[in-house]
C-alpha cells in the first residue's frame, strides 16, 4: 500500500478483518517562524515616528510523546499528514506574534522513528525516553524595530521567519518484553500466556489469531516477575517477509530469552525437533544476535502425548537433542498447568544470568541536516609523520551523537565517511592502506 500500511488479513471465515498494526509511515513538519513586520510610529504631532514593527512568533515543534494507555500504532492508520502551527507574523507598536502551538503525538512505549529515506534511527521512545522534540519550529523574524541605527533610521525591511522543518518518518513498534514465547500456529502460545499471567488473548484454532503481540507480567513467587510476550506464530519464510514474518520478527529484538513452544503430541501431524530447527533458522536469517539469547523448550500439550514407533517418547527424544546444545526442555500442559511452575522457575533463573535493561536503539539520523544548504566544513590534511587528520564542525558533531563502542554505532560511523565523502577525499590526499586517520582523539588504520 502507498501510504505503508499493513494490508487487512483474513483470519479464516471469521467473518472480521483485523490489522496488524505495528507499523506506519507518516509525514511530519513543524511549525514555521512568524515573518517580523515593518511599521513606523503614527501618532498625533510625531509625523515621523521611528520603526515599531514586532517580531514574528516561534513556530510548533513536532513531539513525540509515549502513552502506556497504547499498544498498538493502529491510530496511524487514517491519519498520515501532522503539522504543528506556524508562528504569527510581528505586529504594529512592538507586538510580538503569538508563538505557534507544539504538535505532541502520542505513540505506545517500543515505537522506533526510523527517517523514511535513509533508513536510519531518529529516536526510540522507550527506557527513561518517554518525550522527545523531534523537529524544532522555526524561530520568528525580528521586526524592523531592531534595524534602525543612526545611519538608517527608517528601515524598510525585516527578517523572515525561519522555514519549517518536514521530514517522512516510519513508525514501528517493537514489543519490549523479558521473555518472548516463539513457535508455529496452533502450539499453545496464547494458552500459555493467559495462563501463566492476566493477558486475555483472543484463542482459536486457526492459523494467524494473534494478529498483535500480547503481553503479560508474570508474578511468580519469590522473585521480582518479569513481562512476557506472545510473539505472533511464524512460519518458514519469516525472515524474507513471507506472510507477516517482518512484522512479528521485529518484536523479539528487545527479549531477553525466548520460549519456543512446540506442539508435542503432535496434533497437526508437526514433528516438534523439525519446528524448532526451522524457527531458529529464521531467526538466524533475520537477525543472527537472536540466536545468542538463552532459550528453553516448552513441550506443550504432555497431557495427550503419544509413544513413537522406536519406544522413545517425544519428551526424551527432545532432551537428547537439544539439551547438549545447553537448551532445558519441560514437559507442560497450558490447559492443565502440568509443569508450568518448573518451567518459569527455570525462565527467572535465566533472566537474573542476563541484563534486564531494555534494548535500545541508538540514534543514527543527524536532524541537524535537515535543510542545511551547505553541509558544515571539514578539512582533511597530511601530518609530519605520515598520517591524516580530518577535522572540522561536521566531524564535532557526527561524533557527539555516535557510540563507537557499539556495533550499530561502528558501522554508522563507517556509513558517515563514505556517504559525506570523507573517504573519497582520504584518498584523493594520498591515504594508503595501514595509513593513520585521526579525528578528535579518535585513531584507526585506514583499509579499504
Amino acid at each position: 500500500m502507498s501510504d505503508g500500511t499493513l494490508p487487512f488479513v483474513d483470519c479464516k471465515k471469521k467473518g472480521r478483518e483485523r490489522m496488524f498494526a505495528d507499523r506506519a509511515r507518516i509525514f511530519i513538519k513543524s511549525g514555521k517562524g512568524g515573518d517580523g513586520h515593518v511599521s513606523f510610529r503614527r501618532e498625533l504631532y510625531v509625523p515621523n515616528g521611528g520603526p515599531d514593527g514586532g517580531d514574528g512568533g516561534r513556530g510548533g515543534d513536532i513531539i513525540f510523546e509515549v502513552d502506556k494507555g497504547l499498544n498498538t500504532l493502529a491510530d496511524f492508520r487514517h491519519i498520515h499528514k501532522y503539522v504543528a502551527e506556524s508562528g504569527e507574523e510581528g505586529g504594529k507598536r512592538r507586538c510580538h506574534g503569538a508563538d505557534g502551538a507544539d504538535l505532541v503525538i502520542k505513540v505506545p512505549e517500543g515505537t522506533v522513528v526510523y527517517e523514511e529515506a535513509s533508513g536510519k534511527v531518529i529516536t526510540d521512545m522507550s527506557g527513561e525516553n518517554q518525550r522527545e522534540v523531534i523537529l524544532k519550529g522555526g524561530r520568528g523574524g525580528s521586526g524592523n524595530m531592531h534595524y534602525a541605527t543612526s545611519t538608517m533610521q527608517v528601515p524598510k525591511y525585516a527578517q523572515p521567519g525561519q522555514p519549517a522543518k518536514e521530514l517522512w518518518v516510519r513508525l514501528e513498534l517493537k514489543v519490549i518484553a523479558d521473555v518472548g514465547l516463539v513457535g508455529f500456529p496452533n502450539v499453545g502460545k496464547s494458552t500459555l500466556l493467559s495462563r501463566v499471567t492476566n493477558a486475555r488473548p483472543k484463542i482459536a484454532n486457526y492459523h494467524f489469531t494473534t494478529l498483535n503481540p500480547n503481553l503479560g507480567v508474570v508474578d511468580l513467587e519469590g522473585t521480582g516477575g518479569f513481562v512476557i510476550a506472545d510473539i505472533p506464530g511464524l512460519i518458514e519464510g519469516a525472515s524474507e517477509g513471507v506472510g507477516l514474518g517482518h512484522e512479528f520478527l521485529r518484536h523479539i529484538e528487545r527479549t531477553k530469552v525466548l520460549i519456543h513452544v512446540v506442539d508435542a503430541a503432535s496434533v497437526e501431524g508437526r514433528d516438534p525437533a523439525e519446528d524448532i530447527r526451522k524457527i531458529n533458522a529464521e531467526l538466524l536469517a533475520y537477525d543472527p544476535a537472536l540466536l545468542k539469547l538463552p532459550q528453553v523448550i516448552a513441550a506443550n500439550k504432555i497431557d495427550a502425548i503419544y509413544m513413537e514407533e522406536d519406544g522413545e517418547d517425544i519428551l526424551s527424544r527432545l532432551r537428547r537433542t537439544f539439551e547438549p546444545e545447553g537448551i532445558a526442555v519441560y514437559g507442560i500442559s497450558a490447559v492443565s498447568g502440568q509443569g508450568v511452575k518448573e518451567l518459569l522457575y527455570h525462565v527467572n533463573e535465566l533472566l537474573l544470568q542476563t541484563d534486564r535493561k531494555p534494548v535500545i536503539f541508538e540514534k543514527e539520523f543527524d536532524m541537524d541536516s535537515l535543510h542545511n544548504d551547505v553541509a558544515l566544513p571539514y578539512e582533511v590534511t597530511r601530518e609530519e609523520d605520515g598520517g591524516f587528520r580530518v577535522e572540522g564542525p561536521r566531524i564535532e558533531k557526527m561524533l557527539g551523537y555516535t557510540n563507537l563502542d557499539s556495533e550499530k554505532g561502528f558501522e554508522f560511523f563507517q556509513r558517515f565517511l563514505k556517504e559525506t565523502g570523507i573517504l573519497r577525499d582520504l584518498e584523493e590526499a594520498g591515504v594508503q592502506e595501514g595509513d593513520t586517520v585521526r579525528m578528535y582523539g579518535l585513531e584507526f588504520d585506514y583499509y579499504k
